[in-house]
């Protein structure tokens, strides 16, 4: 599925799943977007390959401006759990990692999404504001649980990572 839309300084942006040629591109593009985790190479070859049903790509003709990548958990059909969400610093701000997250749930696949997981540390603002927004426009409602504690990371100095639980979003399909 492809969808065009013109709002991006009148450059064409296109919204689908990514191929395997995606892959260094989704690896630079976190590489741009600090404080992201970076993963190698071949994790984002194996997102492309394995996941590109869960995840999404944003280009335009100068390249990736944004991906969010995410999967279904084994045995947990209706829930989406979202890794990444990266967004280009020229594409901040333009509500492009919203428009992703929505295009996402809009799929069509063997069961709707009813619940979006992900973990957002304490300190990650931007992306706790970018779940919230995707909540109140679901009316979902969002609930915070441990999962993570920064202990697990070992000497990574990496804060907690928590879980956000967003739904039940409406059934669409």
């Amino acid at each position: 599925m492809i969808q065009r839309l013109d709002t991006f300084g009148g450059r064409q942006l296109h919204l689908r799943p990514p191929c395997r040629a995606d892959g260094p591109a989704m690896h630079k593009l976190v590489a741009d977007c600090p404080p992201l985790d970076l993963n190698s190479v071949y994790v984002y070859l194996l997102l492309t390959e394995h996941f590109s049903q869960t995840c999404i790509v944003a280009e335009d003709g100068r390249g990736l401006l944004g991906m969010v990548s995410g999967y279904r958990p084994p045995g947990r059909p209706e829930v989406l759990f979202v890794w990444q969400v990266a967004v280009h610093p020229r594409a901040r701000g333009q509500g492009l990692g919203l428009r992703m997250l929505e295009q996402l749930l809009a799929r069509r696949g063997p069961r709707p999404v009813r619940w979006v997981e992900t973990t957002v540390g304490p300190g990650n603002q931007a992306s706790r504001r970018l779940f919230g927004r995707l909540a109140d426009r679901a009316a979902a409602a969002v609930k915070e649980s441990a999962l993570f504690e920064a202990p697990l990371f070992g000497l990574q100095a990496h804060e907690a990572e928590p879980l956000l639980r967003l739904g039940p979003f409406p059934c669409r399909q």
